[in-house]
C-alpha cells in the first residue's frame, strides 16, 4: 500500500523534487521529442536530476525506494506516489533492476506513455524501452544496477499486451 504522504524524510524530499519537476512537464506528451527534451534540459547536471538521483539513492540504502522483489533481489519495485492533485495526477515507481547481461523486466504497455529517469547505480548501467503513448514492451537493463523512475501520466499501466502486438503508428 502506498501512503498519501511518505513518512521517511527523503522520501518526502523526492516526493516535493518530483513535484517540482512535474510543474515544468504536466503539459508535455510522453514519447521521443519529450525524451530529447528532457535530456537537453533535465540530464545529468542539472539540479532537479542530480537532487532526484541522489535522493533515490539514499531511499535504496535506506530501505524505501524499490523495496518490493518481483523477481529476486535484482528486480525491485515500488510505488513513492499514486496520481493525485500535487503531483499533476502522476504516479512515481521506483524500479530497482541489476544484471550485467541483458535482463527483462515484466512485459507492460503505457496507455498515455511514461516518462523515465534513469538513476544510475553502476556508472556502466543502462535502461532500454520505448516510452510512448501506446507503447508496449519488457524494460530491460544491462551492464549494471540502476533505479527507474517511472511517471505514469494518471498512473496507467497495463499487463495485458503481449510481445508481437502492434505498436502504435507514431514510432
Amino acid at each position: 500500500m502506498v501512503e498519501s504522504q511518505p513518512s521517511h524524510p527523503n522520501a518526502r524530499r523526492l516526493l516535493t523534487r518530483c513535484q517540482d519537476f512535474f510543474a515544468d512537464v504536466e503539459n508535455l506528451t510522453p514519447g521521443k521529442e519529450l525524451e530529447a527534451h528532457l535530456n537537453a534540459h533535465y540530464g545529468p547536471g542539472t539540479a532537479i536530476y542530480e537532487d532526484i538521483c541522489s535522493l533515490t539513492r539514499k531511499g535504496i540504502d535506506e530501505g524505501w525506494a524499490a523495496n518490493i522483489e518481483i523477481d529476486g533481489a535484482h528486480y525491485r519495485r515500488s510505488k513513492i506516489a499514486l496520481p493525485r492533485e500535487d503531483t499533476r495526477f502522476f504516479s512515481i515507481t521506483t524500479v530497482y533492476m541489476q544484471s550485467d547481461e541483458v535482463f527483462s523486466g515484466q512485459y507492460h504497455s503505457h496507455p498515455y506513455g511514461e516518462i523515465n529517469c534513469v538513476v544510475q547505480i553502476d556508472e556502466s548501467a543502462e535502461l532500454m524501452g520505448i516510452p510512448g503513448p501506446g507503447t508496449h514492451h519488457y524494460p530491460q537493463v544491462r551492464g549494471g544496477a540502476l533505479v527507474a523512475l517511472f511517471f505514469l501520466p494518471a498512473g496507467r499501466i497495463s499487463y495485458g499486451a503481449k510481445p508481437g502486438d502492434p505498436q502504435p503508428a507514431s514510432l
